[in-house]
């Protein structure tokens, strides 16, 4: 009888070690973030063509962030609203709100100006239209347009999903799951979805992360209001940091006692 018990308990553990090895283990093939295959010549792609996606035109409820330059300081502020020189203008929201709003028809509210149509310009084009606007003022003047609230929105198997400020021109899929403090152990890899506004509507795109190529694609790239969706690995309830380690060893530990138990006695 002491045998026989030893025995269910002996193949009781080692059906738990076996469950616990094979439902926490996730094949590195589906971690690893741009993978590529051999190619016939026994070398890798080194070089990729990175698309810079769509360019970015400037829409109805858009907030622009409109600095201009002046070389002579009397004249610094003389386009600027009259704003705090507190610290708070320098952060999210106080940027947001000394930024100048795109409204329904597309034009903007330019001091000592009045209404400048900007609605379908990229940056670059904005800039140079307030820029010559400016210059039937002040002389040798410089101008800096800017998207006052990127926003990029991270959701699912992400370390710290929410909405992110993002201050930069160029901003990829990569640097989005930095600030989202990268995937989950369980997230699924291969088929990421970027949600993206476009006109009438919005589109939806998947990308596989863990191929090279997707260097290459327009979607690389974010651009402001895109949504990035990362859905978790089917069939994966016990993955790596989920799995109850401290439980499995216990149980062990608690049926090695018995058996050794069972055994002296």
């Amino acid at each position: 009888m002491k045998h026989q018990f030893s025995f269910i308990l002996r193949s009781g553990i080692l059906l738990l070690f076996f469950t616990a090895v094979f439902t926490s283990c996730v094949p590195m093939k589906r971690i690893k973030y741009l993978q590529q295959e051999v190619q016939k010549d026994d070398t890798l792609r080194s070089e990729f063509l990175n698309k810079t996606g769509p360019d970015y035109k400037i829409q109805a409820r858009d907030n622009l962030y409109i600095k201009v330059y002046s070389p002579i300081a009397k004249t610094e502020n003389f386009f600027q609203e009259d704003i705090s020189t507190s610290s708070n203008y320098y952060n999210d929201q106080g940027i947001f709100l000394n930024s100048y709003l795109v409204n329904d028809e597309g034009y903007i509210d330019f001091p000592f100006v009045g209404e400048v149509y900007v609605m379908g310009l990229n940056y670059d084009q904005a800039k140079d239209l307030i820029k010559s606007i400016v210059d039937d003022y002040i002389k040798g003047s410089s101008v800096i347009v800017r998207f006052a609230a990127f926003k990029v929105t991270m959701l699912g198997e992400v370390t710290r999903p929410g909405e992110f400020s993002i201050w930069e021109s160029k901003f990829n899929i990569f640097d989005a799951i930095s600030q989202a403090g990268d995937m989950t152990p369980r997230a699924k890899r291969n088929d990421v979805v970027i949600v993206r506004e476009i006109k009438g509507g919005s589109v939806v795109k998947h990308l596989d992360l863990n191929d090279i190529r997707i260097l290459e694609s327009d979607f690389y790239y974010l651009l402001p209001g895109d949504i990035v969706y990362v859905p978790p690995l089917k069939g994966k309830n016990f993955i790596f940091a989920d799995f109850p380690y401290a439980l499995v060893l216990s149980t062990i530990t608690t049926a090695l006692l018995l058996i050794n138990f069972f055994q002296t006695n």
